[in-house]
């Protein structure tokens, strides 16, 4: 007689996911936060050694597959990097050569982080392989897991992002909503933290989401140390906005970049858009249209999220009061801190100095 109570593996994995509570949420970035942000995760300590597997599939980028390894293999042993295939055996990749690895899927059962690394467009579907979806069956609940580029599709194609907000590639957004028309697709930041499940944009944006996992996990400080090492920016602004290809404009437009700088120089001071349009030697009007073609946001808005990274900064690595930090990074009162600050990442400053200065 034929069972009626067998369930599909992957559907198992979606339903038991579903019922386990998101872990709290931290900041994106605390240079240009492009996520919501939740309170801080588990407290981890150097005693604890994270295991991230990372799933090659078939049609794999050779770049995005290396750099978990780089980032977390750079973090002063807290993580213990695998990489595994769907049967243990050798993967095509999108370049002239085909991969060896040392593990089959039954790693997956005992990651901490699971990432998907991005394969070739022409390798993406809408349904999963059977070996895939078997795969991902070993994937204990309440593992977090992670996407970089096209590997946001195989998370789709599972249904772990149904009703949730991620993003992928831009050049391949079109394709993914037509396909997933129930995920919230956000391809205009460089990645999104939707609690334990994590999706970031094309190629280097594997290494920003690697950075903001090492600084949820341990704090700025290690993240930074770990940026320095590999010669990479620790915290990128703005969003895939900037890389999108456009149409090239009629007219010469000069950068704020050199006045972004020059601002964060001065977080301190009451700056006002006149301020950031007269060091530009721009109108008010044109300096407000290209900083937000180039960095995605009003200008008001990058130095309120500037400011609180500031603080959050100074929350970590140093003793100062809340009122001090205030002035330093130039809110007018701590009270106007505290909520900036509550309403980035959902805790108070005291809240977020005792979680990670418990790191250090």
């Amino acid at each position: 007689m034929e069972r009626t109570d067998q369930v599909d593996p992957v559907d198992r994995m979606k339903q038991t996911r579903r019922a386990t509570p998101v872990r709290p949420v931290v900041p994106v970035t605390p240079v240009t936060p492009v996520v919501p942000v939740r309170q801080a995760g588990p407290v981890r300590t150097a005693a604890h050694v994270e295991r991230v597997v990372v799933l090659a599939l078939d049609g794999v980028y050779p770049f995005e597959l290396g750099i978990p390894s780089r980032i977390f293999g750079a973090a002063e042993g807290r993580y213990e990097v695998l990489t595994c295939t769907v049967d243990g055996g050798p993967v095509r990749t999108e370049a002239d050569f085909s991969v060896t690895v040392d593990h089959g899927p039954e790693v997956l059962s005992t990651a901490d982080t699971v990432v998907i690394t991005a394969v070739t467009p022409s390798k993406v579907t809408p349904d999963l392989s059977d070996d895939v979806a078997a795969a991902l069956a070993h994937i204990r609940p309440g593992t977090r897991i992670v996407s970089i580029c096209t590997g946001a599709f195989v998370l789709a194609a599972a249904g772990l992002l149904d009703g949730r907000r991620a993003t992928t590639h831009w050049y391949v957004a079109e394709q993914f909503r037509r396909m997933f028309p129930r995920v919230d697709l956000d391809p205009d930041v460089l990645f999104v933290d939707d609690g334990e499940i994590l999706t970031s944009a094309g190629a280097a944006s594997g290494i920003d989401i690697c950075l903001h996992i090492l600084r949820e996990d341990h704090g700025s400080e290690l993240a930074n140390r770990v940026a320095r090492r590999c010669v990479v920016p620790p915290l990128r602004e703005g969003g895939q906005a900037q890389y999108i290809e456009l149409p090239v404009p009629e007219f010469s437009t000069a950068s704020t970049a050199a006045t972004r700088a020059w601002a964060l120089a001065r977080l301190g001071d009451p700056l006002a858009l006149s301020d950031l349009a007269g060091h530009a030697r721009m109108s008010l009007r044109t300096f407000a249209r290209r900083f937000n073609d180039e960095v995605g946001m009003s200008p008001g808005r990058w130095l309120i999220q500037q400011r609180v990274a500031r603080a959050r900064q100074l929350l970590e690595a140093s003793d100062l009061s809340v009122d001090q930090i205030a002035g330093e990074v130039g809110f007018a009162t701590g009270a106007s801190l505290r909520q900036h600050l509550h309403a980035t990442i959902g805790v108070s400053p005291q809240a977020y100095r005792r979680t990670f200065q418990a790191t250090h």
